[in-house]
């Protein structure tokens, strides 16, 4: 069983003014950001990643450089391009109060899948989805079916690795709330995955660390009937 935490950027000032970064260069996290991130490498002190991926963005290398504190340089770090932030063509830069006036607005809340964004360099949603959980899928495999590893990303990229690994529609994913720095949690087996945290802000995170060998069992691809005994 892969376990991946999936972990939002820091605030940024785009995020406090209202303002869709997207991949504009230079933007970085703020000074709450910073402490977010610094808070996150105190809750994720005693677990074992083995690796975080970020995106090549600015903003989520500061927050894994940031979040790895606790770990010193024992954590190998990768940069992939798939888990970053969606192009937003011509949205890119404008404050968000002026794009929900623009009628593409409606479609990216109501039928996302069908989302195209204006621009020589925008980019439709379900592509930014295929290539990010392509990119996990493709982790997990190259990681081993026992890692615990961090994809370090942004909001609409998390919220849609989210909604393939609920098997929900894309058209149904803006339902999933994630917030800065907030760190999600999918454990993928053989069959299928399962979400084990959504848009965690606070949460202990000591569960993930692995039980004794010789308390350990199989992982399995069956859900508990009942709901179980928790972590």
């Amino acid at each position: 069983m892969t376990t991946v935490l999936l972990i939002r950027h820091g605030r940024t000032k785009a995020n406090a003014d209202g303002v869709l970064a997207g991949w504009t260069p230079g933007v970085v996290l703020d000074e709450k950001g910073r402490d977010q991130a610094r808070a996150l490498a105190g809750r994720l002190a005693g677990v074992p990643l083995v690796a975080v991926v970020a995106s090549p963005l600015e903003r989520t290398r500061e927050t894994a450089d940031l979040m790895l504190e606790a770990h010193g340089t024992s954590v190998a770090r990768h940069v992939d391009d798939r888990v970053g932030e969606c192009r937003y063509g011509d949205w890119t830069g404008a404050s968000l109060k002026h794009l929900a006036k623009d009628p593409m607005w409606k479609v990216v809340q109501s039928h996302p899948s069908a989302a195209v964004f204006p621009g020589s360099h925008g980019e439709a949603m379900a592509a930014m989805q295929a290539r990010a959980v392509a990119a996990v899928r493709e982790w997990n495999t190259t990681l081993g079916p026992d890692a615990i590893y961090a994809v370090v990303s942004h909001g609409d990229v998390i919220k849609a690795i989210l909604a393939d690994a609920l098997g929900m529609h894309l058209d149904q994913f803006q339902r999933i709330v994630i917030d800065p720095c907030s760190v999600s949690i999918v454990n993928y087996t053989p069959l299928r995955p399962f979400l084990v945290r959504a848009n965690d802000t606070g949460g202990d995170l000591s569960g993930l660390r692995p039980p004794p060998k010789r308390r350990r069992r199989k992982a399995s691809s069956d859900a508990v009937v009942g709901g179980g005994s928790g972590a």
